[in-house]
């Protein structure tokens, strides 16, 4: 599995701002609507929970959210990057600007948990976040994460 299996062209949104957690999760929930078709009230509400149980900050401004839904085949991803960071209680205490949401099917265990395993190792490349943060258009960003070196590397 690779990032590209997960993620589309149109599931990634930049220049996006947010004045808060909540809002940024709903502009996640709100791209997945749009783009992978679910319900969006069901994905934030999904993502809510999920972050109850704990922040999805993995540290130095990313975010890796996720939930499981009804209504989806198999893992798929969305790709919020916020003009500003936004509080996210994220391990490291820094704010998040980066946000690589994920969303299974609720019977996917072993394959939600390849596709958290793979984005965060991604994300943990310093070159992959810098990339990311200075890339010109949502193209240019899904591109860079679906390249299969960037998206296979460890």
């Amino acid at each position: 599995m690779t990032i590209g299996d997960l993620l589309e062209p149109g599931a990634v949104a930049l220049r996006a701002s947010a004045p808060g957690k909540r809002q940024a999760l709903s502009m996640v929930a709100d791209v997945a609507g749009r783009v992978l078709g679910v319900d969006p009230e069901a994905a934030l509400d999904g993502l809510i929970e999920r972050e109850a149980a704990g922040s999805t900050g993995v540290g130095e401004g990313v975010a890796i959210p996720h939930a499981r839904l009804d209504g989806l085949d198999r893992v798929r991803a969305v790709v919020v990057r916020l003009d500003a960071p936004v509080a996210f209680d994220a391990l490291d205490d820094k704010p998040v600007d980066l946000l690589v949401a994920l969303f299974a099917p609720r019977e996917a265990n072993a394959q939600h948990l390849r596709a958290l395993a793979r984005v965060a190792r991604m994300m943990r490349q310093p070159e992959v976040r810098t990339s990311v943060r200075q890339a010109r258009s949502a193209d240019a960003i899904h591109v860079l994460l679906t390249d299969e070196p960037a998206s296979t590397a460890a």
